[in-house]
């Protein structure tokens, strides 16, 4: 692979970028294509409109290979994760007295949609995974005959805490219990698979792990469950006939198109596209050794700083691309307001700083990034 890392993004030197996990920069590639696509359009309006689709095809497998999803039909384009998680919360049908199983460490996201079920008499229970060595039996420790649903992020925003998913999708499928993923801080980051885990229904938004921009997610539906939604918008795109504009009669399509009501976002389709080449040119299978590499490396050089506690999990098993620690002596807000003014970008999330390198950082930057948490 001859790909040189440093040449795939075009970061400003001074800037170290540790915040993948919220918003990432993009790949010169991407942005590259973005500008082609407004120049084209600048001056030509439409005309490539055949083209612009064949792009969108081309996504379609794209993300069918990245989440190794059996065909690309599969595949649904929507807007964010939080679309495509209200598509599934309020596709399904509910009986007074369901219940879901989530977490109690995830991204509002992943709540709210289901908390705001209750209306409809559905009861949202929130597993505590924080206490325990096996976080899985605690969610499963939750379920009973009135389980409809288990939701789960592949990996946990706030301490990058990641989730055995096949053992929860075995579970499901066992007991006849729906899963649904969001897998927004896993693709792109580590290797996912939606048959191995056998998942039935899984998100993402691009703007993260995957560096593209916001406003494109991927939205994966098991054939089986795509007539088990309800839909709820409606327009000219997801119908089978999408291009006979007279038609009086129309079928919503069968495929995951039936989720996508209107205009495609072509430009942010063009984007998704240019950075999920640069994944694929690298290898799924190295981004995800890099990234956890640097998440090790992070790991060995902050224990070595006193006062340092790390709030993530060190078992190799439970890591990914994101590591969040504390100074026990100094205010995280401190701490977070003092690395950003050196160049570090990175968050506060569950009581710590976050830091969330991708497989491009170089160790440089992380012992930059290192060297401003020891001089504060």
């Amino acid at each position: 692979m001859s790909l040189n890392f440093n040449q795939a993004f075009s970061l400003n030197k001074d800037i170290i970028y540790l915040n993948h996990a919220a918003v990432s920069p993009w790949p010169t590639r991407t942005a590259a294509a973005v500008e082609r696509f407004a120049i084209e359009n600048m001056a030509q309006g439409a005309k490539n409109y055949p083209q612009w689709e064949k792009k969108t095809d081309f996504l379609r497998e794209q993300l069918r290979d990245l989440l190794n999803a059996p065909a690309a039909s599969d595949i649904a384009l929507l807007k964010n994760t939080s679309e495509a998680l209200s598509v599934v919360a309020y596709g399904l049908t509910w009986q007074n007295g369901d219940n879901i199983i989530i977490t109690d460490q995830e991204f509002p996201s992943n709540r709210i949609v289901w908390e705001s079920l209750q209306n409809q008499g559905v009861i949202v229970r929130q597993a505590d995974i924080s206490k325990t060595t096996d976080p899985e039996a605690s969610l499963f420790a939750s379920v009973d005959k009135h389980t409809r649903l288990i939701a789960i992020s592949a990996v946990q925003y706030a301490s990058g805490f990641r989730m055995d998913l096949a053992k929860i999708g075995t579970f499901c499928r066992d007991n006849n219990i729906l899963f649904c993923v969001d897998a927004i801080q896993s693709l792109g980051a580590l290797q996912f698979d939606v048959q191995t885990i056998q998942a039935d229904f899984v998100m993402a938004d691009g703007h993260k792990w995957m560096c593209a921009p916001e406003g494109l997610a991927v939205f994966y539906c098991k054939a089986e469950r795509r007539e088990q939604l309800k839909l709820k918008q409606y327009g000219w795109h997801n119908v089978e006939n999408l291009y006979d504009f007279e038609a009086k009669n129309w079928t919503v399509a069968s495929d995951a198109r039936r989720f996508e009501c209107g205009s495609p976002n072509m430009l942010s389709i063009h984007a998704l596209s240019a950075s999920l080449s640069l994944l694929a040119e690298v290898g799924m299978q190295t981004i995800e050794e890099k990234v956890l590499d640097n998440t090790r490396y992070l790991t060995g050089l902050l224990t070595q700083i006193p006062d340092i506690k790390i709030l993530s999990s060190k078992k190799e098993s439970r890591t990914s691309g994101i590591i969040t620690f504390c100074h026990q002596q100094i205010k995280t807000s401190t701490l977070f307001s003092h690395l950003l003014e050196q160049g570090v970008i990175c968050a506060q999330r569950g009581g710590g700083v976050r830091f969330s390198p991708h497989f491009y950082t170089e160790r440089e930057k992380l012992e930059r990034a290192v060297e401003c948490v020891k001089a504060q």
